[in-house]
C-alpha cells in the first residue's frame, strides 16, 4: 500500500473546540463538482450549511462524533444540519434526502450500511453537491469526493500486537486459546478491523501457539450485526457453553470495538468456567469500557481520537466549500498526525482519495493519556474516567 509519507507531530484539539484551523489546497474542482459547478449554494442564505448524517444515538461513539462535528464547523462559521438515523437505513436515506432538498452545500455521512446510500447519492451528485464519507467507506457510487477516517487496518494489528506481547508468544512456551469477536457486516470498516488482528496473530495460529476451540476464524463466522452488545453477549455466551464449559482456559478475547467488548466481558462473567482473567480487547475509548479497564475486568482499547477527526474533516470540508481539490499537500497543515492515501480503500466503482489518522493503545497504566487530550477527566475519586462533553 503506497501512502504519501507526509507526517506532523500530532497536536490536541481542545474539548471547547473553539479554534480555527488553517487550511491550504490547490485551486482544481473535487470529485463530483466542476470549476462551472460549484457545490450549491444554501438555500438558507447567509453561511454555508454543512449536512451532517449520523448513524446512531445508540452508541457513545457516535454521539460524541456528532457532537464535535458540529461545533467544529458551527466554530468555524458554517451552519449545521445534523441527523441520527436510529440505525436505519431507510431513515439515513430520508434524512439525506431532505438534506439535500434543503440545499446543503456539503454532505458529510457516516453510513449505517455503506451499500444503501447509491441513488440517493447520485441525487447529490446531480445537485452538485460534494460528499464526505465519514469514518465509514460509502460503496458503490462515484459520489464520494473524500473519505476521512482513521487508518482502520492498524486498529485491528495494534489489538493483535498488543496480544502477541501480552502473551510473549515469540518467546512462551506452550499454546494459548483466543476467540474472536468481529463487526457489524453492514460497516466498511469491520472486515479492516478484524484483518488486522487476524494478520498480526496468523503466524501464531498457523503455528500452534494460538488456538481457537471453536474453529471460527472467518470473519463471517464471527461478525456481529450492528455491533450489538446483546448480540455479542449472546454469542460468547453460546462459545463458552460450547468449548470452555469443562473449564478449558480462554486467554484471549479479541473483540472489535467497546461495544461487544462490553457484552463479551459480562458473557465472560457469568458463563466463563476458568480461574483466569481472559485478555479482552476494545476500541474506542467508550466511558463504560474505561471504568472495565480499571476494574481488570477488559484490558485495553484501541483509542480515535474523534475530536482530531473532526477538525481534520473539518479541514477537508472547507477546501471542498471553498471549490479546492485537497490533497497530500493538506497534511502538512493539519493539526492530527495523518497519512493521505491514494490507493487503498475503493469503493467498488473509484478509489476514493483518503485521509487517515493514527489510532493508539490505551491500557489502566496510560489512562492519563486520555486526560491529557482534554476530552477526559478523572471524576471525583479519581478512578474512573468521565467525559468533559456532554453526550445526550
Amino acid at each position: 500500500m503506497k501512502k504519501t509519507a507526509q507526517k506532523i507531530t500530532a497536536a490536541i484539539l481542545c474539548a471547547s473546540m473553539a479554534a480555527s484551523l488553517a487550511a491550504c489546497g490547490t485551486n482544481a474542482a473535487p470529485s463530483g463538482t466542476s470549476s462551472e459547478n460549484k457545490p450549491a449554494s444554501s438555500n438558507k442564505g447567509g453561511s454555508k450549511t454543512v449536512g451532517i448524517a449520523m448513524p446512531t444515538k445508540a452508541l457513545e461513539r457516535w454521539n460524541r462524533d456528532g457532537e464535535y462535528l458540529k461545533g467544529q464547523f458551527e466554530n468555524a462559521g458554517y451552519k449545521v444540519e445534523l441527523k441520527y438515523s436510529d440505525n436505519d437505513t431507510n431513515q439515513q436515506n430520508n434524512d439525506i434526502q431532505g438534506m439535500i432538498a434543503d440545499g446543503v452545500n456539503l454532505l458529510l455521512i457516516a453510513a449505517i450500511d455503506g451499500n444503501t446510500l447509491s441513488q440517493t447519492l447520485d441525487d447529490a451528485k446531480k445537485a452538485n453537491i460534494p460528499v464526505v464519507a465519514y469514518d465509514r467507506l460509502i460503496m458503490n457510487t462515484d459520489a464520494v469526493s473524500y473519505y476521512v477516517s482513521f487508518d482502520n487496518y492498524t486498529v485491528g494489528k495494534l489489538q493483535g500486537e498488543f496480544v502477541r506481547d501480552q502473551l510473549d508468544l515469540d518467546n512462551a512456551d506452550g499454546s494459548f486459546n483466543i476467540e474472536f469477536t468481529a463487526g457489524d457486516p453492514a460497516d466498511n470498516n469491520a472486515g479492516y478491523f478484524f484483518n488486522g488482528a487476524y494478520d498480526a496473530l496468523k503466524s501464531y495460529i498457523d503455528s500452534g501457539k494460538l488456538v481457537i476451540p471453536s474453529g471460527k476464524k472467518v470473519f463471517e463466522q464471527v461478525a456481529t450485526p450492528g455491533w450489538s452488545t446483546d448480540t455479542a453477549l449472546e454469542n460468547m455466551q453460546n462459545t463458552l457453553a460450547s468449548y470452555y464449559s469443562d473449564g478449558t482456559v480462554l486467554d484471549v478475547a479479541l473483540c472489535s470495538n467497546d461495544s461487544t467488548a462490553l457484552g463479551v466481558a459480562q458473557a465472560i462473567k457469568s458463563d466463563y468456567a476458568g480461574d483466569n482473567t481472559p485478555i479482552v480487547t476494545g476500541q474506542d475509548g467508550d466511558i463504560a469500557n474505561l471504568r472495565n479497564i480499571v476494574d481488570g475486568v477488559q484490558t485495553m482499547t484501541v483509542y480515535k481520537n474523534v475530536s482530531d477527526e473532526a477538525g481534520v474533516t473539518l479541514e477537508v470540508s472547507k477546501q471542498i466549500l471553498e471549490g479546492n481539490s485537497p490533497d497530500g499537500s493538506l497534511i502538512s497543515s493539519l493539526s492530527a498526525e495523518a497519512t493521505y492515501d491514494t490507493e487503498s480503500y475503493n469503493n467498488g466503482v473509484k478509489t476514493v482519495p483518503s485521509y487517515l489518522l493514527v489510532p493508539y493503545v490505551i491500557t489502566k497504566d496510560s489512562l492519563q493519556k486520555l486526560v491529557d487530550t482534554g476530552l477526559y477527566k478523572w471524576d471525583s475519586s479519581n478512578k474512573y474516567l468521565e467525559s468533559t462533553a456532554s453526550t445526550t
